[in-house]
């Protein structure tokens, strides 16, 4: 607030506490009044006078303080002719009452109307004017009770209600307000006498919030006046638009002192403001001299929501703001079309009494003339150099005074009057019949007390000669009802306002706001929604991502992660699909998964099983070539049952690889690493003995060894059987504590679930092939000692070259197996043991099948001796 402003206002509340406090302090048994305000109204005597409270002028001039002398009263300037209309609606209503042989017969109502300049300290003035009543004393007995008003009607702004009703509410003085939207007037607590015939703002503002959301606008700008009803309307949208994802792009106030900078400076924030859609809290006084600026700036792309406040307003209806505000859509109260009322305002007249000193200064303002009568200027300063004739006719103006199409804060007035009659009808007991039973007479109750009017008020409940129910719940508030109102032009080029929509807040949730699109024209007159964001939609198969250090509204489009999706627009989060299903390519909707193992039908699958198969063959054409032959020296020499044996358990190694192949089962899970494991032990261990074998028979050949008779067939079943029996137990341990089972993976291939085997103990799975290893170094360590024996009998230099090719391919299995996806991972444990097992076939058999079928010379005892003997002479 103004420094000025603040200074008049704590004068005039002192002002107010001297009044109120002076019956307390006189000694003498007269009240007198400390003060007097001149203000410009409107006066009729009556048997109970109703006080009102209007903005006939909307702009005041700034008045110096001196702080030496009492300040003068304040000069209002920018008649408001709407609000003149409105006064004529309340004098209307009264005389129309007055009329009404059924409502308060007998008694006469008057009124004190008082223009309050549409600010807080004229405002109290005429507060204060009105309850003090007309006499300048008053004996002590009758204090502040002769000719004051029972009740107010006013105002428009909120923030002069709240002074008056914080000033006038301990009196019990009821306030009936027209305009004052403010949700805080709700509160009984702080404001007991008050009432009102118009919604508060919470209902506007949740019906801004459902315009807002249902047309997709979550960017928008925000305009308000410095004062009550601004903030306390920008607030409370802010804090509701929050919950539903809308963002303030930015928040001005338009300042109640004029200030060309700052009106430009909040256009230029318009222009520059990528959010299209501005919600506006404002009078239509302030808001005009924000606009003026805004047409300079050429601002023509802009989508308007207005408030009640001015979304009927007719100072702003014109062409010359059309270019900017053409499509305007905003709320307005419900209105009705009074019958009546148009004649009455035809009627009004200027006149040289002092009680009319109102009607004069619109009657001076409407045809831009000074009146005089009898030679004096009796309407208020001027300078007006034509003279008025008082015959005018106003049916030759085009003034909102007498446009009557959109009554509606007019139509609010007009149930504040009824409402209060209706409120005295009940007091004096009006319906009460006389003692011949024939005529209906109220009682004289006079004085009347203000609080007996308040009782009496809060209890009314009619219905009007329109079919509207009136009445106040306990808050004092009427039922929320709007109109939704855009601004259009018909096809002769006039500006009018059509109803595309109403909201009725007492119906049911999700059914408050019905609107019908087809009639609305947007701004420059489009057809189509305007957009209003901050960052484009995200289409399904995203989520929103929160720019840092700007709005929620202000985001990054994400995709939703593999295994997730999103089927709305402008997801927050992405869902994660149920485990057996996968998000599709475009993240919009969960697949099953494919289901994946190695098996018997796929290339893959095929492949190692021919190859298993192949080995099995070749290993039993190979014993069946040994047996053939078993008879020859080189047979005998490599010692057949070992040979027999070894070529046994290869066919094993070959034929357990088919178990990795198929669909995983308990019995083929449990079956492929124990058969794996104690085959490839049987394998090694008859290698191992095999080893020892060649070595201790080249040991025994030498002078006064006799290694042989540690190495005979008992002790070599011996070296297999122990080595074997331990991975038995071992295996036999693993299936009893921890056995492996089938499992359907759905980690490690996202669109997929991996039918395969779990080891079920890993440290298990690691020994035994810890254990396959152990024996495969002591195996390669003997074998690679016997290297330089000859040639001709040299089968450890095969037994290294074997275990070398089983070494790597081992070496290269843990890595392969650790790092492959999926079917992948059985595949390269199969191939590991295919691999090592042709390896072990082919270096340790093949070239004795070499010789055996094409040098059948060289199998002879003649041909594995001679260069052991030549080696010896040597």
């Amino acid at each position: 607030m103004p420094l000025s402003t603040a200074c008049k206002d704590f004068h005039f509340s002192l002002t107010l506490l001297l009044l109120a406090g002076s019956a307390g302090f006189q000694t003498s048994t007269i009240c007198k009044l400390l003060g007097l305000f001149d203000l410009p109204g409107l006066e009729s005597d009556g048997d109970i006078v109703i006080g009102g409270l209007f903005p006939v002028h909307f702009k005041e001039s700034e008045t110096n303080l001196s702080f030496d002398i009492r300040p003068t009263t304040t000069k209002c300037e920018s008649f408001d002719f709407r609000a003149f209309r409105w006064v004529q609606t309340m004098i209307f209503a009264i005389e129309e009452i007055n009329k009404n042989p059924t409502l308060l017969p007998g008694v006469t109502l008057g009124y004190k109307i008082i223009d309050t300049c549409d600010n807080i300290h004229n405002g109290l003035q005429g507060a204060l004017k009105l309850v003090n009543g007309k006499d300048e004393t008053s004996s002590l007995n009758h204090c502040n009770a002769s000719n004051a008003v029972p009740a107010i009607i006013g105002l428009a702004s909120s923030s002069p209600t709240r002074a008056i009703a914080h000033t006038i509410g301990p009196f019990g003085i009821p306030v009936v307000s027209y305009f004052a939207t403010c949700a805080y007037l709700t509160d009984k607590k702080e404001f007991p006498t008050f009432l009102r015939t118009v919604p508060s703002d919470l209902f506007q503002v949740r019906a801004l919030v459902q315009l807002i959301t249902h047309f997709g606008w979550t960017w928008v700008g925000a305009i308000a006046t410095d004062d009550d009803y601004g903030h306390y309307g920008i607030q409370s949208f802010a804090d509701q638009a929050k919950e539903k994802g809308v963002c303030l792009s930015y928040y001005e106030t338009i300042p109640n002192i004029y200030s060309e900078a700052k009106l430009r400076q909040i256009a230029t924030t318009i222009k520059k403001s990528t959010a299209k859609v501005i919600i506006v809290f404002a009078s239509e006084g302030k808001f005009y001299e924000l606009l003026k600026e805004v047409l300079r700036e050429n601002i023509t792309d802009r989508q308007w929501i207005a408030s009640e406040a001015w979304v009927t307003a007719a100072l702003l209806t014109t062409d010359e703001f059309y270019t900017i505000l053409g499509g305007t859509i905003g709320f307005a109260f419900r209105g009705a079309q009074i019958s009546g009322l148009l004649e009455f305002l035809q009627r009004v007249k200027p006149s040289p009494h002092q009680k009319h000193v109102l009607t004069n200064m619109f009657w001076e303002e409407m045809f831009n003339c000074r009146l005089n009568f009898s030679g004096e200027d009796i309407a208020h300063e001027t300078t007006k150099t034509r003279i008025c004739t008082g015959s005018e006719n106003l049916l030759e103006t085009k003034s909102i005074f007498l446009d009557v199409s959109q009554l509606r804060v007019s139509y609010n007035v007009y149930k504040a009057v009824y409402a209060i009659a209706h409120g005295l009808h009940k007091l004096l007991e009006c319906d009460n019949e006389d003692n011949l039973g024939q005529n209906i007479s109220c009682k004289s109750v006079f004085p009347l007390r203000p609080w007996q009017v308040l009782s009496h008020l809060k209890t009314v409940n009619f219905t009007n000669r329109f079919g509207e129910k009136v009445y106040f719940d306990q808050n004092g508030e009427p039922v929320p009802l709007y109109d939704i109102i855009n601004w259009q032009k018909d096809f002769s080029g006039a500006i009018k306002l059509v109803k595309v929509g109403s909201f009725d807040a007492s119906a049911l949730s999700g059914e408050e706001t019905v609107i019908n699109e087809e009639k609305i024209i947007w701004s420059r007159g489009q057809s189509q929604v305007p957009y209003s964001k901050c960052s484009q939609s995200c289409p399904p198969g995203t989520r929103k991502a929160t720019q840092n250090g700007k709005p929620t509204c202000c985001f990054d489009c994400v995709s939703c992660a593999d295994g997730e999706i999103s089927n709305l627009t402008d997801s927050l989060e992405c869902t994660k699909c149920a485990p057996d299903f996968w998000s599709d390519e475009n993240r919009t909707k969960c697949v099953a998964r494919d289901v994946e193992y190695l098996s018997f039908q796929d290339t893959m699958g095929v492949t190692l099983t021919v190859a298993a198969i192949l080995g099995a063959f070749l290993t039993l054409t190979v014993m069946g070539i040994f047996f053939y032959f078993r008879s020859t020296p080189l047979v005998k020499a490599n010692n057949s049952e070992l040979s027999f044996l070894l070529l046994g358990s290869l066919e094993l190694c070959f034929l357990c690889s088919l178990t990795f192949i198929g669909e995983p089962s308990l019995w083929s899970c449990m079956t492929r690493h124990t058969a794996f494991g104690i085959s490839f032990v049987l394998c090694i261990s008859c290698i191992l003995a095999k080893s020892i074998v060649v070595l201790g028979a080249f040991k025994s050949t030498l002078p006064a060894s006799n290694a042989m008779k540690w190495f005979g067939p008992l002790q070599q079943r011996a070296i297999i059987i122990i080595c074997t029996l331990l991975q038995a137990f071992l295996c036999i341990t693993w299936l009893t504590l921890s056995p492996p089972f089938p499992f359907r993976n759905t980690n490690n291939q996202g669109g997929k679930i991996i039918l395969q085997c779990n080891a079920g103990s890993v440290l298990a799975f690691y020994l035994v092939l810890g254990y396959i290893g152990l024996i495969s170094c002591v195996c390669f360590i003997l074998a690679f000692l016997g290297r330089k024996l000859p040639n001709n009998f040299n089968e450890a230099k095969l037994i290294t070259f074997s275990m070398l090719i089983f070494f790597a391919v081992w070496i290269a299995f843990i890595p392969a197996y650790e790092s492959s996806p999926g079917k992948y991972t059985v595949a390269v444990e199969v191939f590991a043991i295919l691999s090592s097992s042709f390896g072990l076939l082919l270096c340790i058999f093949i070239p004795k099948c070499y010789i055996i079928l094409l040098h059948p010379e060289k199998n002879t005892k003649k041909g594995l001796i001679g260069k052991a003997v030549s080696l010896k002479k040597h």
